[in-house]
């Protein structure tokens, strides 16, 4: 491995010598052979900074130092800006290399895409959705320019794995290799990745049609150490007044440090102070004051996950410094602020002369490389342990710790206070992702199960938009057999043509040809048409006359159900598809509902697991050698004993039901998927639920009662998933499930949302309980 790069190009060596490197890393050296042999699939599993994106590029680039025409190398990204701070990082070595590298996205220059379509070589680097449109608008030039292609390399796989984007991806690179007449002799495929559960598996997803083999490159060397703390914070039910809030802000750097609360693979510690005043007062006002005192003078990723928060806090921060008359160094960076705002904030971060924080939503999580960040702070729960992996590894990003500070905020307990709200599961949730990422080193693998009828429909008109006319038997082939839409079967495949005919997306000709219908003419031809993703529909929520609001539809919605909006309970009593509306009544009584919940975000069977393990052991600390080191600071440690006072009292270790207030409480510590299952079931059968954080309170019914049905549920055979996704009216969620049949749709939504097995699993271990 020493000798490795002797294997490269002489300008290529000279490039890494030019750059003062010692050596190649691990990962660098192991990606040589195989890439440069071009006859295989690599998969680069490795930290970010860990020197992925260069363990393929030099390699890959001396592959093609020589070649005097057509692209040699398909970089796909799911994101513009890491194209652009791709294109930034490659310069110099293709200036060595006298080879053209062009960025192709909506946001690059005509005048660099002209070219490469002049004479096309060297790199071009891409988005899905730009690649579609080549595909669609100019296929003669893609056969042209691609014909010579000797790598296509996927940055950040994971970000495509599992979803519809991801299907889509490899959807096109089938149809790619089929246009540049390589299907017998497949491109090498070429993914790069700091996370990715289960590395076996992952190759099939790479290429799902198996057509050559798969190298799995992973970085083991890295041992940079982690340094983890939670810090806990509790919301009054009646908050001071700002006044006061101030006042206490300025005192709180007086208060004596404490030493616990952090925890990693190496241990390092480092001061913190705690901050916990026995002073009610505004937790997020608690938050952005130590906000404050963490961030200011260095560079910092604070995640806030949502998008308003993610505004309010950036905006309370810069008051802050405007207030104590110093430069403002806290800036929001999303999805929705202007192209400006955004890349001049990232150019901000990489020149590393201004102390920077950069307030954001999951925007930054993605490797643009930002330069040296100091910590990374997650405000509120995370989304998932994957999600926290790659937002760990944005900070020690040049050889120090990686720093991550989360900081959990639960309601003050008074009489009123819901039970799940005293069993602090956001605070637990969060404890349990950290354990899992830093001791277990899991997370979440994609789902690679689904059916992703909304994308084939794209796809077949997509493939016949590019071809003008195409055979059924021939799209079949090229998407389901050598594509990635292996769980497709003919019968499906003949019903979705069917209704798209019916539905004029597309019609057949007499020598059976299959060309875009009115309808689907007027969809192709549309600039939104390339991307198969789309935003959360937004519902209007109406009590009587008057709408109360709205809300995203992320999750399974069912007449009869619960929900809570604006602090409040509500009973869904219909659901307009068409119009976008959720009707819902007022409800009765029920007490304060809780104000924990995951945000319409699918948690893993595993993260609930571990939470139920944790609270179980009483115990979250992680073993390190002989030692238990705790990662939590003072008013964490607090909650977290409320939390077990109030498991304790529930005797929840052993009863995963139990009765309060007139409602009857399930605890599965399942994963989402499996609760939806049980919660359709319920509802079908007339109980009255409603579901918290994986909690599901069954109202009005005593446990006896709600037994009685579980037990009958073990006698029969359950539903299957289609079955039960039948009752559920907002099944469409995905860009084009609108044009499907309902058939289609409703299996899709089954596979997508619902787990009978992993229900069938719990209900044999609560029957053996019983």
């Amino acid at each position: 491995m020493r000798d490795a790069h002797t294997e490269l190009d002489k300008r290529v060596q000279r490039w890494i010598f030019n750059q003062g490197w010692h050596g190649l890393r691990e990962v660098q050296a192991k990606a040589i052979a195989p890439i440069l042999s071009g006859q295989t699939d690599v998969l680069i599993s490795a930290a970010t900074a860990a020197g992925k994106t260069e363990a393929f590029f030099l390699p890959a680039c001396s592959a093609i130092a020589h070649q005097d025409k057509g692209v040699g190398i398909l970089y796909i990204s799911p994101l513009k800006a890491l194209i652009n701070d791709q294109y930034r990082r490659l310069q110099s070595l293709a200036e060595l290399l006298d080879m053209q590298v062009t960025p192709w996205h909506g946001d690059s220059l005509q005048s660099k895409k002209k070219q490469q379509k002049k004479s096309p070589s060297g790199i071009i680097l891409i988005t899905p959705e730009s690649l579609e449109s080549l595909l669609v608008r100019d296929v003669g030039w893609v056969k042209q320019a691609f014909g010579e292609l000797k790598y296509i390399v996927i940055d950040e796989f994971h970000a495509f794995l599992g979803s519809e984007r991801g299907q889509h991806l490899l959807s096109l690179l089938t149809r790619l290799e089929h246009v540049a007449g390589r299907l017998d002799a497949p491109i090498p495929r070429v993914a790069l990745s700091a996370t990715l559960g289960n590395l076996e598996t992952v190759p099939l997803s790479l290429r799902p049609n198996n057509a050559l083999p798969c190298v799995i490159i992973e970085d083991v060397e890295s041992t940079a150490s982690v340094k983890v703390q939670l810090k806990g914070y509790i919301q009054p039910n009646q908050v001071m007044s700002t006044r006061q809030s101030d006042d206490i802000e300025a005192d709180s750097d007086s208060h004596d440090a404490e030493q616990k609360g952090f925890a990693g693979i190496n241990i390092e510690s480092f001061d913190t102070e705690d901050t916990s005043l026995d002073v009610p007062y505004d937790a997020l006002t608690q938050i952005c004051a130590d906000l404050y005192r963490f961030c200011r003078g260095g560079n910092h990723l604070i995640f806030a996950n949502s998008r308003a928060r993610t505004e309010l806090i950036a905006t309370m921060l810069s008051e802050k410094c405007e207030h104590n008359v110093v430069p403002n160094e806290f800036f929001p960076h999303h999805g929705s602020l202007a192209k400006e705002w955004r890349e001049g904030l990232e150019q901000r971060l990489q020149k590393d002369d201004l102390p920077t924080t950069a307030v954001c939503t999951m925007t930054l999580e993605l490797g643009v490389d930002i330069g040296k960040v100091d910590s990374v702070v997650q405000v509120t729960a995370p989304h998932s342990v994957s999600s926290l992996r790659q937002r760990l590894g944005r900070s020690g990003r040049r050889g120090g710790s990686s720093v991550l500070r989360m900081l959990i905020t639960e309601q003050q307990i008074d009489v009123d206070t819901s039970l799940v709200d005293r069993l602090r599961l956001e605070l637990v949730q969060s404890m349990a992702m950290i354990r899992l990422l830093i001791a277990s080193r899991w997370f979440e693998p994609a789902d690679t199960s689904l059916y992703h009828f909304s994308t084939l429909l794209h796809q077949v008109l997509a493939t016949i938009g590019q071809w003008g006319g195409i055979r059924a038997d021939q799209i079949y082939t090229l998407l389901c057999r050598q594509g990635p839409f292996q769980k497709i079967t003919p019968a499906h495949f003949k019903l979705l043509l069917s209704q798209m005919g019916a539905m004029q997306l597309i019609t057949q000709l007499g020598n059976q040809q299959l060309v875009l219908g009115i309808v689907g003419e007027r969809i192709v031809d549309h600039y939104t048409f390339y991307a198969v993703f789309k935003t959360p529909e937004e519902y209007r929520l109406v009590a009587g006359s008057k709408t109360l609001g709205t809300l995203p539809v992320t999750t399974m919605l069912i007449p009869k159900q619960y929900i809570i909006f604006g602090g409040r309970r509500w009973q869904v009593a219909d659901i307009d598809m068409d119009k976008k509306v959720v009707y819902v009544i007022a409800a009765k009584g029920g007490g304060v509902p809780p104000a924990f919940d995951s945000g319409g975000l699918s948690i893993h069977d595993r993260v609930r697991q571990e939470m139920y393990d944790i609270l179980s052991h009483g115990d979250y600390r992680i073993s390190v050698g002989d030692k238990k080191v705790d990662f939590a600071d003072k008013t964490a440690r607090e909650l977290f004993t409320e939390s077990l006072d109030a498991f304790d009292r529930c005797q929840l270790r052993h009863r995963p039901l139990i009765d309060q207030d007139g409602n009857t409480y399930i605890f599965m510590w399942r994963g989402d998927k499996v609760v939806n299952t049980l919660v359709a079931l319920l509802i079908q059968h007339d109980f009255s639920t409603e579901v918290y954080a994986g909690v599901i309170c069954v109202n009005k019914v005593d446990s006896i009662q709600v037994i009685r049905f579980l037990k009958a549920l073990t006698h029969k055979p359950l539903p299957t998933a289609t079955e039960l996704a039948e009752n559920i009216p907002n099944k469409m969620i995905e860009k084009f499930d609108e044009y499907l049949p309902e058939y289609l749709l409703t299996l899709g939504y089954g596979a997508q949302a619902l787990d009978i097995n992993g229900l069938n699993d719990w209900l044999q271990r609560l029957s053996k309980h019983e």
